[in-house]
């Protein structure tokens, strides 16, 4: 979040932050499966990954990712009703649409989910009297999950969301404003 926030204020700089040794952290953080855990020897999450990954993004440290590990990984996430979820043997959620999503577009390979059915399974999640997304069908929406299920739409491309950048959880059109490089690919 550091790196995420000092990006924001224009001040990702050693005077505030020492870059390497951050990037040798993260890195440090990184499991056999390719994924990130939230300290050295923890276990591979998807929210923890895009922490890691949109930091590295950041830093210009993807040389340090195996991005199709990973990938690989993360595709996996996606279960049979095209939900995704955070880790192996957990339930779909609808938040993992953009933690799963997010580290994906970073290493363009978002093409490895099947869109149509996380759409749907996004779709079907909304609350069509009260409005908002919820964690699955058939639940609760709150502001957190209809927060993540757009954005994660917005990622696949569905019509007529703004892009969001896929290190911030933001606009495109506002990261620009800030003067912030768009995403090398």
């Amino acid at each position: 979040m550091a790196i995420n926030c000092l990006s924001l204020l224009n001040k990702l700089e050693p005077k505030y932050i020492d870059l390497e040794k951050a990037a040798e952290f993260i890195h440090s953080c990184k499991n056999f499966d390719g994924g990130y855990g939230s300290v050295p020897g923890a276990e591979s999450h998807s929210g923890q990954i895009f922490c890691c990954v949109a930091a590295l993004a950041i830093l210009r440290r993807l040389d340090l990712v195996e991005i199709d590990r990973l990938s690989w990984w993360l595709a996996e996430r996606q279960l049979k009703n095209g939900g995704l979820n955070g880790r192996p043997e957990k339930l779909e959620d609808v938040c993992y649409s953009w933690w799963v999503l997010s580290g994906l577009a970073i290493m363009n390979r978002i093409h490895w989910i099947n869109r149509d059915k996380l759409v749907n399974f996004i779709l079907n999640s909304q609350d069509i009297d009260g409005g908002g997304i919820a964690d699955r069908p058939g639940d609760v929406s709150d502001v957190f999950h209809t927060v993540f299920g757009v954005a994660g739409l917005s990622l696949l491309g569905y019509p007529d969301l703004e892009p969001v950048d896929p290190r911030y959880c933001m606009p495109v059109s506002v990261i620009r404003r800030l003067g912030i490089p768009d995403l090398e690919r």
